[in-house]
């Protein structure tokens, strides 16, 4: 069974992602070149996003469990200079991580995601904003020719932090009941269950070693599964390569839903 990264961990690696999205920045031609991953936006765009929503972010964890208003309101615009630029985002970076810091991971946190399984805590800050910086470090590699997979501990943890937060839901799921699984190369599985009751991610056993204990399930009662390194499953849960990166087993009609799926609707 798989333990999520311990709070010491998230911010490091922030900051490290944080530093490689800078160093593709810096190397970048212009500042103007469209972002192939994202294409209504170029590059500056990219790193205001990342600078902005830090800066948001930080005030939000400051703030607690009340929601905070917005950082942006009244702050200085992202600079256009790229020296001046890349002051601004370390600038942001430290902003999130002091705000992390000073309230530790236990700290109740207003967020988006009430009805996933991640918990309304700074922690759970912390390793989303983690998966947000490897994503759209992902992103400005690409633009700038040089991509990198992500770092398999970023990636690991970023496949359970994606299921459980960013598909987890009360909403109904509008199709037939499924569990659909995810297997990383590198030994680690998931099980998303789709029902009526919503979506709900399960932790399985290594890949290979899937046994019918977990989560009291059979584990060939899977209606379709992907399988990948723990990297193409984050690039492909956030719409950065195309499924058929991975192999596919099962029904692939359920990832063209899940894809098309927006419980909020």
């Amino acid at each position: 069974m798989t333990t999520t990264l311990e709070f010491p961990a998230l911010l490091r690696l922030i900051d490290e992602r944080s530093t490689a999205f800078r160093a593709a920045v810096a190397s970048a031609r212009s500042l103007d070149v469209q972002v192939p991953t994202c294409p209504e936006w170029t590059l500056f765009d990219l790193a205001q996003h990342i600078g902005e929503g830090r800066r948001d972010w930080a005030a939000t964890v400051a703030a607690g469990p009340a929601p905070a208003k917005s950082a942006a309101e009244g702050a200085p615009a992202a600079p256009r200079e790229r020296e001046a630029l890349l002051a601004w985002l370390a600038e942001s970076t430290e902003q999130l991580l002091d705000a992390l810091r000073k309230a530790g991971p236990d700290r109740g946190c207003w967020t988006w995601w009430g009805t996933s399984q991640s918990p309304q805590t700074s922690g759970a800050v912390a390793r989303h904003q983690l998966l947000q910086f490897a994503v759209h470090t992902y992103d400005a590699q690409i633009t700038v020719g040089a991509p990198q997979p992500l770092p398999d501990e970023v990636a690991l943890d970023g496949v359970d932090e994606f299921l459980s937060t960013c598909v987890a839901t009360t909403s109904a799921w509008p199709h037939k009941p499924a569990a659909v699984d995810f297997h990383a190369s590198e030994g680690r599985s998931w099980r998303l269950l789709l029902s009526a009751d919503g979506a709900r991610t399960t932790r399985l056993p290594g890949l290979g070693t899937i046994s019918a204990t977990a989560a009291g399930q059979d584990p060939d009662a899977a209606a379709a599964s992907a399988r990948g390194t723990a990297s193409e499953l984050v690039l492909i849960l956030h719409d950065r390569i195309p499924i058929n990166s991975l192999k596919l087993d099962g029904d692939r009609r359920l990832f063209e839903q899940l894809s098309a799926w927006d419980p909020d609707e």
